[in-house]
């Protein structure tokens, strides 16, 4: 066992000291130490009861025959710091959360992990630990939040922040703005529609990296404590039979990953963050890959932000399994792969049952053909751009538009709510991406105050920052390459006109190559506000969008 680094011989005599110091028996340190990484924190609603996860996995490992030891890893709440200083803190969160679990486990020579995120960044960071670390490692997440109520109606985070532009186009008054507020998230939680934090917690599961379930289950539910004791009992199988997470992610895998995504209409950040955690096992992910998949693929679910069904829904409908056994039943998916349950990808979907044919199309009746996200190619973007395509209106998958450039989120913002952004327009903001950014900030205010004000089927936005996995309409994000890095995107002026085809992946700016040229030379960067700090290194060393924005050295 790796714990034996500080547990067996003489020599080890002062480690074991601490450890009795720490309030461990002396059996406890003879059996193998598994850390229970749990982000708990009272700031985000999705972490809030993770400490009660964490005890539930504890009860299991001990029942198995091992000794949990529960360390920490940080948090942020992509909708708390949505739209301030703060978002810039979000994706680069990722990297300092790989690097401190990587730090604990390898420090204190834990023989496996139980990894214990829910939200946005926390799940993939984890994830890519656990492929660096190499050790056998499982995810249990916290669960979905349940769906929000208001005026009898099911509802979501992302109807909140449109409540925002409603309540500026006059739609909305005081007490109905406070009535969203009060009602839209109603538990502890990831936020309840297929967000990004749901999206990578059911990916997980599609990787093999957690039991069925973990995408799903209610956070409030008993379901979940017990979900959460046979996931730290199922770690003890993995340490007894040496099953690590390279083991498990293989580019079959990853395959099976975006396939689930594309089926499932998961949230564009997903494209960022599989080829940050294929990176960490040992692989690239081509965007063009995407889109491969993307094509043979149908997309069997419109979870909320693209429909109206919730987590809660999936779950009822029988879960990520279904989905799986769906995909599965036409050759789309690896089914022989290994996964954490010691079971294969076929045996582990063999049983499920579709319990709800409309939150789960069959693949005979599926929302479209083709898979939720599309990654688009051309002049403005030639290494790619990525579009929900699920939640755009059909009117908006091929369509020309106006460039209406902005440099910096705010000043879209403003434009937007004081009524100078016309159907027929594309917003344009420049120098938010990972560089540029730094941080490459969601966008999740601008898109929700276009669909608040009643524009999203009239008005495309296209950025080199990111968007939440709640928005919608036609938002295209993770232009690459970005304007802080000489991107053609930096290079775009009021007036320009966009062509865009989601259906052939294609972006055009009908802008010669001459002219882009000349403005090139004319082009003044903005000075970057970030001036000492981490975001600073983060800044210097951060690759590009299409690369999964991890860091390089």
């Amino acid at each position: 066992m790796i714990s034996e680094q500080i547990t067996q011989g003489v020599e080890r005599a002062p480690q074991r000291s601490l450890l009795y110091a720490a309030g461990f028996t002396e059996d406890e340190i003879k059996k193998p130490l598994i850390g229970v990484v749990s982000a708990q924190s009272e700031i985000i609603p999705g972490h809030m009861h993770l400490s009660k996860i964490a005890e539930a996995v504890k009860a299991g490992i001990y029942a198995a025959g091992g000794t949990p030891v529960v360390v920490p890893a940080i948090g942020v709440c992509d909708g708390i710091v949505m739209g301030h200083r703060g978002m810039h803190y979000s994706l680069a969160s990722r990297e300092l959360i790989a690097d401190s679990v990587e730090t604990l486990a390898a420090a204190h020579c834990f023989d496996g992990l139980v990894l214990i995120p829910n939200c946005d960044k926390i799940v993939p960071g984890m994830v890519m630990a656990a492929l660096r670390l190499n050790i056998p490692a499982i995810v249990c997440s916290g669960g979905p939040m349940l769906a929000g109520r208001v005026k009898g109606k099911k509802t979501s985070l992302s109807q909140m922040f449109e409540a925002v532009g409603a309540y500026k186009a006059g739609k909305l008054d005081d007490a109905g703005l406070l009535e969203c507020e009060k009602g839209s998230c109603p538990s502890c939680g990831s936020c309840s529609g297929m967000f990004t934090a749901n999206s990578m917690n059911c990916l997980c599961e599609a990787l093999g990296l957690a039991l069925h379930g973990n995408g799903t289950i209610p956070a409030p539910y008993s379901e979940r404590l017990r979900f959460a004791k046979e996931s730290g009992k199922q770690i003890m199988e993995l340490v007894r039979r040496d099953i690590k997470p390279r083991d498990i992610v293989n580019e079959q895998a990853l395959e099976n990953a975006i396939t689930v995504d594309m089926a499932l209409g998961c949230s564009t950040n997903s494209s960022l963050h599989l080829p940050a955690i294929a990176h960490e096992a040992g692989y690239k992910l081509d965007l063009k890959r995407f889109n491969e998949i993307s094509e043979k693929t149908p997309n069997l679910c419109h979870l909320a932000p693209a429909g109206n069904h919730f987590m809660e829904e999936l779950n009822e409908a029988g879960g990520v399994a279904v989905v799986m056994k769906e995909l599965a039943g036409i050759g789309l998916l690896h089914t022989g792969l290994m996964t954490v349950s010691g079971k294969s990808v076929g045996e582990n979907i063999a049983g499920a049952e579709n319990r709800d044919p409309e939150v789960i199309r069959p693949v005979e009746n599926p929302y479209s053909r083709m898979g939720g996200l599309a990654f688009l190619f051309g002049n403005i973007a030639k290494n790619g751009c990525v579009v929900k395509r699920s939640a755009v209106a059909p009117e908006m998958l091929v369509h020309t538009c106006t460039a209406r450039v902005f440099i910096g989120e705010a000043k879209a913002v403003n434009a937007i709510y004081g009524g100078q952004i016309h159907p027929g327009d594309i917003v344009v903001i420049l120098y938010e991406g990972p560089k540029g950014g730094p941080g490459m900030r969601e966008m999740l205010v601008p898109t929700s105050a276009l669909a608040g004000m009643g524009l999203d089927k009239d008005v495309a936005l296209i950025t080199d920052g990111r968007f939440s996995g709640a928005s919608r309409g036609a938002s295209i994000g993770h232009v690459s390459p970005e304007a802080a890095a000489g991107g053609e995107i930096g290079l775009l002026r009021d007036g320009d006109q966009i062509e865009i085809d989601m259906l052939h992946y294609t972006i055009h700016a009908d802008v010669m190559e001459e002219e882009f040229a000349r403005r090139r030379k004319e082009q003044v960067m903005p000075e970057s506000w970030v001036k000492g700090g981490w975001l600073a290194r983060y800044q210097k060393q951060v690759s590009s969008a299409d690369e999964g924005a991890i860091l390089k050295v």
